[in-house]
């Protein structure tokens, strides 16, 4: 029988592991050299414990049941404010405030991969998203998170990034 997971939200004493995580997923995807980790793990931790406490950053992670300790997956969230816009909402065009998620750092343990967590985990954040009255959300898939954030009813956008350095 395939294990079950206990999901909870993160809290201060998690920064460690959140910041462990976002290091792990940007080295699994090729962007993280192995001599800036530990300074992007640190920097991860001095923005959690200010970001986690204000809600600036919510995050919930997974454990094995009976295993709390044994935190095998996350996802977070980022709340930020944008200005006022219109949005389609049921075929009619309505004022969004401007609440809206960027939802970062969705990893799973290698060992824990392919067990449903990821799915298990956003099916939290979109509940919580709903419950808080985030307007929108989006993200950033890798090319291994893109069906099951389709599957969550995510669509691909027009966003384009700027790929030069700002002074």
């Amino acid at each position: 029988m395939p294990p079950t997971f206990a999901v909870r939200r993160a809290t201060i004493a998690d920064a460690p592991i959140i910041a462990r995580h976002r290091a792990e997923m940007f080295s699994d995807m090729g962007s993280l050299p192995r001599a800036l980790y530990e300074d992007l793990v640190a920097a991860t931790i001095s923005y959690l414990q200010k970001a986690l406490p204000s809600e600036e950053y919510v995050a919930w992670l997974a454990a094995p049941e009976g295993q709390p300790e044994l935190i095998v997956a996350g996802a977070g969230l980022l709340q930020r404010r944008i200005p006022p816009r219109p949005v389609v909402r049921s075929g009619a065009t309505v004022r969004a405030e401007g609440r809206e998620g960027l939802i970062l750092n969705v990893f799973t343990e290698k060992a824990w991969r392919r067990q449903g967590l990821a799915e298990l985990l956003m099916r939290h954040v979109l509940h919580w998203a709903a419950d808080t009255g985030i307007e929108n959300l989006v993200l950033h898939a890798s090319n291994d998170g893109r069906p099951l954030y389709e599957r969550l009813g995510f669509v691909a956008t027009n966003e384009m990034r700027y790929a030069g350095w700002i002074t």
